[in-house]
C-alpha cells in the first residue's frame, strides 16, 4: 500500500494534480477543518458499502483522515473495489505541521488533526482525574 507525504497529496490534488483528496474522517472532524478541494466521504460510510462521491469517479484518490490508520484502512477497501488509491502518512495532522491550506475551521493542529474521543489536547488535563479519586464527574481536574 503506497503512503504520500503531506506536501506530495498537496501536489498531487491540488490545481494541476490530477488526483481526488478524499477525507476519510466523521462530520465534526471535517467541520473542523479541511484541505481546501477535499471531497468528504467518512471511512464509516464507506464501510457500511457507501459509494464514492461523484468527484472521486474515475479519478486517483489520496486518502487523508487524522492519523493515518482510518485511511489506509479506507485505502485497502477502495483498491478491492479497484480505485487507485493512496493515503497521507500522518493525516490532517501532518498536513497541518506542513503549513498546508486548511478551510473551514481552525487551522490549529490541536483542532484539525486532534482526536474528537480524545477531547482538545490543548486542554488534556483537565480531564484528568488525580491519582487514587474516584473516576467520574466528582473527581476535580488536575491543575
Amino acid at each position: 500500500m503506497a503512503r504520500i507525504t503531506a506536501a506530495q497529496a498537496h501536489e498531487r490534488t491540488g490545481t494541476e494534480g490530477t488526483a481526488v483528496l478524499l477525507d476519510v474522517r466523521e462530520r465534526e472532524e471535517w467541520a473542523a477543518g479541511h484541505a481546501p478541494g477535499a471531497v468528504h466521504a467518512p471511512l464509516s460510510a464507506l464501510l457500511a458499502g457507501g459509494r464514492l462521491p461523484e468527484a472521486a469517479a474515475n479519478r486517483p484518490v489520496v486518502t487523508v483522515c487524522r492519523s493515518g490508520k482510518r485511511s489506509r484502512a479506507a485505502v485497502a477497501l477502495l483498491e478491492a473495489r479497484g480505485v487507485d488509491a493512496v493515503d497521507v502518512l500522518g493525516g490532517m495532522a501532518a498536513w497541518v505541521a506542513a503549513g498546508l491550506p486548511v478551510t473551514g475551521g481552525s487551522p490549529a493542529a490541536g483542532r484539525v488533526g486532534r482526536d474528537p474521543e480524545q477531547g482538545d489536547p490543548r486542554h488534556a488535563d483537565a480531564h484528568r482525574t488525580p491519582a487514587g479519586a474516584p473516576s467520574g464527574d466528582s473527581a476535580a481536574p488536575v491543575r
